[in-house]
């Protein structure tokens, strides 16, 4: 099984979590400071140099004023296909 954090599917959670930022209009020092993380963490997770927890996530879209609960969810329907997709790309493999 390959790492979660180099698949289309943590990409699209990364590229989420950035846009929940955008759309709050916040740097990522600005992020930062809210998180009470160094402004580098950010920028790590932003691109995919280090990987978010369940939590962790939670707390960034919280941060920029997006209720985790919904966020979440939608995550969940856009994750839905590419998980199909990426199960059937393995079956097929011998």
């Amino acid at each position: 099984m390959e790492k979660s954090t180099h698949t289309n599917e943590y990409a699209l959670v990364r590229a989420e979590l950035k846009a929940a930022r955008e759309c709050a209009q916040l740097s990522q020092r600005a992020l930062a400071a809210r998180l009470g993380t160094p402004h580098s963490w950010v920028a790590k997770v932003e691109a995919g140099e280090r990987r978010v927890d369940l939590v962790e996530m939670c707390w960034i879209f919280a941060a920029c004023g997006v209720d985790p609960v919904s966020a979440l969810e939608q995550l969940g329907r856009k994750l839905t296909p590419l998980k199909s997709k990426t199960l059937r790309v393995h079956q097929r493999k011998p």
